[in-house]
């Protein structure tokens, strides 16, 4: 049925909401059919339901003392799971939510590890995923859904009570792949590899010869074939290798990398409640509930394969609750690990991989502190995988000290915008910017809901939704780290069903988030680096869509203009005359050319370095 902890056990709720009673049980057994007990609970009007569950007044006052002591015992007693939504109240802000009907998430299913609030959604979930009519969620009764996800290969996996341990092994059609033809295959799909060793890519999933529930679900999940760093990233992370990987946005990289988690989660049972076997870190919240989200997706109906979410801005009660069920895999922002770890509810010594992704970003000042004082938890002997869209030289020579004898793998040219997005550089002036979005907005051709609008503070973000909604009429949002986490996450929510036309945001959106039904990116304010600038535009090309970003462009941005030359002009984008004109632009291009020129004893003189060079001279003078 649910899992243990579901299973007549309650979440750690925050409370009932205030004024809300609870319904009686209504169990499908002593009503025979559960349709028809679902038709009479849907016909009471709200009068009815009221004065079924109030206890009239000199009821309540005649209680006495034995009678309170036997209350108070019953209440301790677990009570039975709910069997239908109408029982279930609404959610609390910040407290789990039913994946069907929006309604205090209670339980979590135990065929998918996700939140339902009675067996009714359950049911109702189970049809949704394929598992059959869903009768078994009244039933009780463990029936084998799909007889083909129960089998495995027994090739490469074996079962051992009831855990699953699987192994890699490299299929004869690869391993018979001349050096000449792997070489053909990696130069037209962009592939770029560095180190040791390094094993051939897969041309399909089947080559991996994954269990058949895994592949089932990559199917259901709509993974038909392998990106290219999928291909590549998957057969090295499958043999343990470390790994620093950069491919454009959008290109799978999450999937690339869930996969060797979730087999080296299978390897090895769950050794402890508080003991994960995979550890996977992330910048932002929103990117966390994404990979989770999408690693929920793999691994249903694999036995005791179940994610943790630690992330702050959400009630850390449930999370270390959460933590109880045998976790394997912990997907988290590294503030809320380091949280939990002060409180010693969580361990990190069982281990065997590390997935860091938005690299770049983690190894900031900022988060690098916090990234290497959970990395200091963690085995020596883990495995370390780094994902990102762009990896500049410098954050790339840090990354190394994390890794041992990696294989560095390159998608595409690198740290450059991607190739699905078209990019439009416009010189607007900064009282002109509101004018230029409002007539984007109107344009037929260029607008295409939901836009996602790109502005550098959170003030600005709320000021423009203001202005946007009033002038244009469209439904309008803004999203930034000053709204609750649940907001956010309902606002996140409702981008993805369609349900804004635009949406105002500031970074928080930027990196590594799936807007698959985005097809227009607007930077109302460009980025402070080229590299927030890539992952933003990406936001616009998901999954091998074609998209359009927008960028405004004036001489507050004057020290990014060299930069944007070289990383856009090659994309074959037209780039506005007043940026090609510009001073700032000429004296960036004279510096860079007498770089060019310098011999490996020179020193290019600027006015941040012409004192120390004077004193220098003086020294050796003297000396």
């Amino acid at each position: 049925m649910f899992m243990p902890r579901a299973l007549k056990v309650k979440r750690p709720a925050q409370g009932p909401a205030p004024g809300v009673n609870k319904k009686p049980k209504i169990c499908p057994e002593s009503s025979g059919s559960e349709t028809h007990v679902q038709e009479e609970e849907e016909k009471k009007t709200p009068v009815e339901t009221v004065q079924e569950v109030e206890e009239p007044a000199h009821v309540t006052e005649n209680v006495t003392s034995e009678d309170r002591h036997e209350s108070s015992s019953d209440e301790e007693e677990e009570e039975p799971v709910k069997s239908f939504k109408k029982s279930q109240r609404w959610p609390e802000p910040g407290e789990p939510v039913c994946v069907m009907c929006g309604r205090y998430g209670e339980y979590i299913c135990d065929a998918t590890d996700n939140d339902v609030c009675s067996l009714e959604c359950k049911a109702k979930h189970l049809m949704k995923m394929g598992f059959g009519t869903g009768e078994e969620a009244f039933t009780g009764k463990d029936t084998n859904w799909d007889g083909k996800a129960c089998q495995l290969d027994q090739k490469v996996a074996k079962t051992v009570g009831k855990e699953v341990f699987f192994s890699y092994k490299e299929d004869h059609f690869i391993s018979n792949l001349t050096d000449e033809q792997v070489q053909r295959i990696k130069q037209e799909l962009g592939i770029e590899t560095q180190g040791e060793d390094v094993r051939k890519p897969i041309v399909e999933f089947e080559h991996c010869a994954f269990p058949l529930t895994l592949s089932d679900n990559l199917k259901k999940a709509g993974y038909e074939a392998p990106t290219p760093i999928q291909m590549q990233m998957v057969p090295v992370g499958l043999t343990g290798r470390d790994v620093i990987a950069s491919a454009d946005t959008g290109s799978g990289k999450t999937v690339a990398f869930l996969l060797p988690v979730i087999v080296r989660a299978m390897e090895k049972a769950a050794d402890g409640v508080c003991s994960p076997v995979a550890l996977i870190l992330t910048p932002t919240r929103e990117l966390a509930i994404q990979i989770e989200r999408q690693a929920k997706e793999l691994v249903i109906g694999l036995p005791n394969m179940r994610t943790a979410l630690l992330v702050g801005g959400m009630p850390l009660p449930p999370q270390l609750h959460r933590l109880k069920s045998s976790i394997k895999i912990v997907i988290a922002t590294p503030g809320r690990v380091i949280e939990i770890l002060k409180q010693k509810v969580l361990k990190l010594d069982k281990v065997r991989i590390v997935v860091v992704d938005e690299v770049d970003s983690m190894l900031k000042m900022g988060f690098q502190h916090q990234v290497l004082e959970v990395l200091d938890q963690v085995p020596e002997d883990h495995q370390t995988l780094l994902t990102s869209a762009t990896i500049p030289k410098g954050t790339e020579e840090l990354a190394a000290r994390l890794v041992r004898d990696p294989v560095r793998i390159a998608i595409g040219e690198k740290n450059q915008p991607c190739a699905n997005v078209k990019q439009i550089l416009l010189w607007v002036e900064e009282p002109s910017k509101k004018k230029k979005l409002f007539e984007i907005l109107n344009d037929s051709k260029l607008y295409q809901p939901p836009v996602v609008v790109f502005v550098e503070c959170k003030a600005g973000a709320d000021l423009l939704c203001e202005a946007v909604s009033k002038v244009t009429g469209l439904t309008t949002v803004a999203i930034h780290s000053d709204k609750k986490q649940w907001e956010r996450n309902r606002i996140l929510k409702g981008l993805l069903d369609g349900e804004y036309e635009v949406v105002i945001s500031t970074g928080v959106l930027g990196r590594g988030l799936d807007l698959v039904n985005v097809r227009v990116v607007v930077n109302f304010d460009m980025p402070n680096t080229m590299d927030e600038y890539v992952h933003q535009v990406g936001r616009a090309g998901r999954l091998g869509h074609r998209g359009t970003a927008i960028t405004f462009l004036n001489n507050n941005n004057k020290r990014l203009f060299l930069s944007v030359v070289n990383r856009v002009k090659p994309t074959g984008s037209i780039l506005p005359p007043q940026l090609l004109n510009s001073p700032y632009l000429h004296e960036q291009q004279r510096k860079e050319r007498q770089k060019s020129t310098l011999g490996p004893g020179d020193t290019l003189v600027t006015k941040n370095n012409l004192l120390d060079i004077i004193k220098k001279h003086h020294r050796s003078k003297k000396s």
